[in-house]
């Protein structure tokens, strides 16, 4: 389960971290060289997923899609210095019940 959720924060990180430097790039007139490197970021974010063990590309996609939530709350809070407020903080806890529910959920 650490694997698991190790790998979730890497393919956030990596996804969040190059569209941010494609971002600088595009909308607040940062150096080509970030564009690069955040797209270079963004195809090893591709990659990232792949390695989990659970055998449904569906599911996995859908339970990190929750983790990114809790991640770009994150990320805007100690990058871009806006605090969340209480409505984000409740949204990204119902995504990672949902992740949990997907992920964890007995089945046959």
């Amino acid at each position: 389960m650490l694997l698991a959720i190790f790998i979730f924060i890497l393919a956030g990180l990596a996804e969040i971290g190059g569209g941010y430097l494609v971002w600088l790039w595009l909308r607040e007139s940062k150096p080509m060289w970030y564009g690069i490197v955040g797209s270079i970021i963004l195809v090893a974010y591709g990659i990232i997923p792949t390695l989990q063990s659970f055998p449904s590309f569906g599911r996995v996609y859908a339970a990190y899609g929750g983790v990114f939530v809790v991640l770009a709350v994150l990320w805007g809070w100690f990058v871009d210095k806006k605090t969340p407020d209480t409505y984000d903080w409740i949204g990204a806890a119902v995504c990672v019940l949902g992740v949990s529910i997907m992920l964890w959920a007995p089945r046959n």
